[in-house]
This record gives C-alpha cells, sequence and structure tokens, in this order.
C-alpha cells in the first residue's frame, strides 16, 4: 500500500461533469448535471479495501445523513481495478453502503475517465464545489489517519461545507487527503500519477 496524498487541484477548477452508474439504486445514472439546483456538490473517490477509507467510514456515513437536507449534493466514486482489487467490485460497494447506511449514491467508474478528469489520487479523495460548480476545496477529511491515534471528527470537511453553505469563502489553506493510491488498469495511469 503506497501512501499517495491528493493532487491539490487548482481552486477555481470547473467540475468535471460526468454519467456514472449508481451501484446502491440497481445501475441508475447519476451526473453533476442532476443537480444543477444545489449550492455545492461533494465528489468522493472512496473504495473498500483501503485502510484509509476504513478508517473514516462511520464518520464519512454520518457527515452525508447529516448534510442530506440540506443545500448540497454527495456523490462518491470508486475507480479502483476490480480485475485486481476484487475488494472493490461493485457488489462490495453496495454492500459497504448499505451496511453503512450512506446517505448518498456510489458510482462506479470503470473506465476510470472520470478519476484522471478529477486528478483524483487516493482514497479518500474529496472534492467540493460550489454554486458555480468551481472548486473551493479539495483536501483532507481532518487530521485523523489511522496511525496517529487522533479522533475522526471530519472538521477540515464540515468547515468548507458550512462555508459554502452559508455564502462565505472557504478558508484556503488546505492540507491534502492522504490514503492508498487509486488502483489503476495497467497502462491506464494518468501522467500526474507517475509524480507520486
Amino acid at each position: 500500500m503506497a501512501l499517495t496524498p491528493s493532487t491539490m487541484l487548482a481552486l477555481g477548477t470547473k467540475a468535471p461533469d460526468f454519467t456514472l452508474p449508481d451501484v446502491t439504486a440497481g445501475g441508475k445514472s447519476v451526473s453533476l448535471k442532476m443537480h444543477a439546483v444545489k449550492k455545492a456538490v461533494l465528489v468522493i473517490f472512496i473504495s473498500v479495501h483501503c485502510p484509509y477509507v476504513k478508517h473514516i467510514k462511520h464518520e464519512l456515513a454520518k457527515l452525508g445523513r447529516d448534510y442530506q437536507n440540506k443545500d448540497i449534493a454527495v456523490i462518491a466514486i470508486s475507480a479502483n481495478d476490480v480485475e485486481r482489487y476484487s475488494d472493490d467490485s461493485p457488489e462490495n460497494l453496495k454492500k459497504m453502503a448499505q451496511e453503512l447506511g450512506f446517505a448518498f449514491p456510489v458510482c462506479f467508474d470503470e473506465t476510470q475517465n472520470v478519476a484522471e478528469e478529477y486528478t483524483a489520487a487516493c482514497t479518500p479523495d474529496f472534492f467540493l464545489f460550489g454554486k458555480d460548480r468551481k472548486l473551493v476545496y479539495r483536501g483532507q477529511f481532518d487530521d485523523s489517519r489511522p496511525e496517529n491515534g487522533k479522533p475522526v471528527t471530519g472538521k477540515d470537511l464540515r468547515a468548507a461545507i458550512d462555508a459554502v453553505l452559508a455564502d462565505k469563502p472557504v478558508d484556503s489553506n488546505q492540507k491534502p487527503s492522504m490514503g492508498c493510491n487509486i488502483k489503476w488498469k495497467p497502462g491506464n495511469e494518468p501522467d500526474y500519477f507517475q509524480k507520486h
């Protein structure tokens, strides 16, 4: 397992649109455009097997429930190569979502094109966009890691979401998320991945 930081995509970057199947809803399509009326959209790259996702999964589920009736759409995406990492299959993603009670769709990016367009590098990796769908936060959930004993609160991400919902600026001093690298299919690794 290679500990990989997020790429820290430039703030102000426009959210790439996508349409992906939601594994929790029988493959029903989910797209960014579906949520055009929302004040904010949070896109999360996750996996089932990653210890860093496992470390925050209960608090991530709580975050989804806490904001499900607010003016924000939350969409989780898994892009890992399931031929080599079968734990991250759509079936296992659905099982994880059901067990944790995720209040948001979990999509499967089989081609890995969406992950590449977002410059996703690790799981978990978070991208928060404001009303104009420009990037306002990309960084860590909080300071907690499996090895440091700090409590999992999601405070960094929650602060960013709360700022957007209150029409306030998001603090631009952001720390990268850290986690397992996206499991790219052989020969599918994007240029930015080589840097890690």
